[in-house]
């Protein structure tokens, strides 16, 4: 075969959209030059890679074998990109990050200091889910992953770089919302909106309850952060989120932390990668940054907080 840079480069935006008019978007190209390299491509492979049913384009089998190894290069050539960087020293570079949601609560602060420092470089910030996350891991898809505790079983880099204090909130109005060192047995007797299945906060909160033996009304249960707080203001049960995603509600009183036994459950905030990928120099300064100055910048750590155990 002979194959071009280019034509692989076309190919893998048309394979990854399964559109010939999202990968001529992305690549500043025409339609037709996108079509025009992909027949050249294929006369080289002679073999279809595309098929075409109605509007819907689907990858054939000698595509989805070509889709894989378009990607190995592409990440081949961008590792030798960072490490032709790294041997320049220089300030310059992209970082391709991805963070869970409730990051993204104060992702923004961090990734202004960061930036002031270094402001060359380029960020693309992707804010997502756990099962995203999880699975951009495994593919290597980012070149850093801030999220809860990592998955068990894989082989991850991870440092904590930050305290995720979970807490339980309630309407200003509600009847516990004076009270002091409210039993934990008490909250047995209230209904909870909770994350969805698979999340971070919600596998924390079942971990918890369940080793202290108290069994959680779910009244309802919602992929949202702001959902959640949505609902607990207008007196749907009481949430669990982390602390970092109130700060505007508790400033204008919208809602409340509960002051309850053995609150908030401190876990923390991680930054991870795959163990045998090469970091640009952008990733490593980020990384560092996080690791020696995040926590500092944010806020102090909570004082009296109760560890509790996190992912197991």
């Amino acid at each position: 075969m002979h194959l071009t840079l280019r034509q692989l480069k076309v190919f893998e935006a048309v394979a990854r959209h399964l559109s010939f008019r999202r990968a001529a978007e992305e690549l500043h190209l025409s339609q037709p030059a996108v079509s025009m390299q992909i027949k050249q491509l294929e006369a080289n492979v002679e073999l279809p890679l595309f098929d075409h049913v109605g509007k819907k384009v689907f990858l054939t089998e000698a595509g989805h074998e070509m889709y894989h190894y378009s990607r190995a290069i592409a990440g081949l050539l961008a590792e030798a990109d960072e490490v032709i960087e790294q041997l320049k020293g220089g300030r310059r570079g992209k970082l391709a990050l991805s963070v869970a949601s409730t990051v993204n609560y104060f992702a923004p602060a961090l990734l202004g200091s960061f930036c002031r420092r270094f402001p060359d470089i380029t960020i693309s910030l992707d804010v997502t889910n756990r099962e995203t996350l999880l699975r951009q891991l495994a593919e290597n898809e980012a070149d850093l992953v801030i999220m809860g505790q990592p998955p068990a079983g894989e082989d991850l880099e991870a440092g904590a770089f930050m305290e995720n204090p979970l807490v339980i909130i309630a309407p200003p109005d509600h009847p516990l919302a004076s009270e002091r060192n409210i039993p934990l047995t008490r909250m047995a007797e209230e209904t909870f909106v909770v994350r969805e299945r698979g999340s971070g906060t919600r596998g924390a909160t079942e971990r918890f309850f369940n080793q202290h033996g108290i069994t959680l009304n779910t009244g309802m249960e919602i992929s949202s952060n702001e959902a959640i707080k949505q609902s607990v203001q207008a007196g749907l049960g009481l949430g669990l989120l982390s602390r970092d995603t109130l700060e505007m509600e508790l400033a204008l009183n919208k809602l409340v932390v509960l002051d309850v036994e053995d609150f908030p459950i401190v876990r923390h905030w991680y930054v991870m990668h795959r163990r045998a990928k090469r970091l640009s120099p952008v990733a490593q300064a980020f990384k560092r940054f996080l690791l020696e100055e995040a926590n500092t910048l944010l806020r102090p750590a909570l004082p009296g907080a109760v560890s509790a155990a996190e992912d197991k």
